[in-house]
């Protein structure tokens, strides 16, 4: 198997450019995994494909404000992109233009300093005086929408590209495939006996990338922070105690999951109660054995990435692939703000 197995066409006009109107009004394509049998419903319409016992895992993660524009005191301008974090630091950026160590950069009458030239295109940077880099990036930056959007970032998107329940800042990339929950949703899974559990990953712009070599083993995967409470892992282990199924909300949360699976199987409160963390550089592609996760809500994913092939992994490749097909001539929507598959 190669990486070019899983290209395949996708038309600009099949790219959710924008949310829809209303959210959680998607669609929802249910795939059985295991017959390769298709449904269609709607993504307000979960509930219907999971039962008492189920538990529902979300990432509660915040987008902040990583997209931010500053000058040069020669008068040149320069892209910003802050990194997601990792742990307690959130200093690396991304730029475009030139840039060497000791540069001072002006936003409004706030002074950063690049502290060091880190790699190609990433620098490390500090602000000067009073604050912290975040908080300066949460009041002057932009939203940072995916580029294949290939628009700049509206007032729709500073609500839309977060989900109802984000809590802990850090990523630069939104869960996606639960932009569309919504609290009347939630109402109805709690009605129908499903719990919920949360953990935060920081999704990094490296979820998005494709994949540019066609050998799996010469991929160097990206890696993203994520912390587990025991509350979730504590609710994962009953749940499959009890025989319920691990329903994971997005391949981030999928990722955190499956790389922490054994301890989170282990962990006891013993520790003081401490979340489990990590770095998820794990890659999930077929042939892998999942060993927590059950169901897997996602988006419709862009050929040759990381995230599609985690997909295809749980619900097999012949069935991912006749499923997108048959998305497309139903006029499903892609990508981040598009519709949603649900893997049972």
């Amino acid at each position: 198997m190669r990486v070019g197995d899983f290209d395949y066409e996708l038309p600009e006009e099949k790219i959710a450019k924008y949310p829809p109107i209303e959210r959680g009004s998607t669609r929802l394509l249910v795939l059985d995994r295991h017959s390769g049998a298709i449904a269609h419903a709607g993504y307000a319409g979960l509930d219907a494909f999971l039962k008492a016992g189920d538990l529902l895992v979300l990432n509660n993660t915040r987008v902040i404000r990583a997209r931010l524009f500053v000058s040069k005191q020669t008068g040149g301008r320069i892209e910003l992109m802050l990194l997601e974090k990792h742990q307690d630091e959130q200093s690396l950026v991304l730029y475009r233009g030139k840039l060497k160590k000791g540069d001072t950069l002006i936003v409004y009458d706030r002074e950063l300093l690049v502290a060091e030239i880190v790699d190609h295109g990433i620098a490390r940077i500090s602000v000067s005086g009073e604050g912290s880099l975040t908080d300066l990036f949460d009041h002057f930056g932009g939203v940072p929408i995916p580029p294949y959007l290939k628009r700049d970032a509206e007032e729709v998107d500073q609500e839309r590209y977060q989900t109802v329940f984000a809590e802990l800042p850090g990523s630069v990339a939104a869960p996606t495939a639960s932009l569309n929950m919504t609290h009347e949703l939630f109402d109805k899974l709690h009605c129908k006996g499903v719990d919920v559990a949360t953990l935060a990953l920081h999704v990094g712009l490296g979820t998005f990338l494709p994949i540019r070599v066609e050998s799996f083993e010469e991929h160097v995967m990206h890696h993203e922070f994520y912390s587990i409470p025991m509350q979730t892992a504590e609710k994962i282990r009953q749940t499959k105690a009890s025989g319920g199924r691990v329903v994971a909300v997005g391949t981030t949360v999928t990722r955190a999951l499956e790389h922490a699976g054994e301890r989170i199987m282990i962990s006891s409160g013993s520790d003081g109660g401490k979340p489990l963390t990590g770095e998820a550089d794990i890659f999930i592609y077929p042939g892998y054995e999942f060993r927590l996760i059950d169901l897997l809500l996602t988006n419709f994913h862009a050929p040759r990435s990381t995230v599609l092939m985690l997909t295809a992994a749980l619900a097999g490749q012949a069935n991912l692939q006749h499923a997108y097909k048959e998305a497309l001539e139903k006029g499903y929507s892609f990508l981040s703000y598009g519709d949603s598959m649900l893997i049972v």
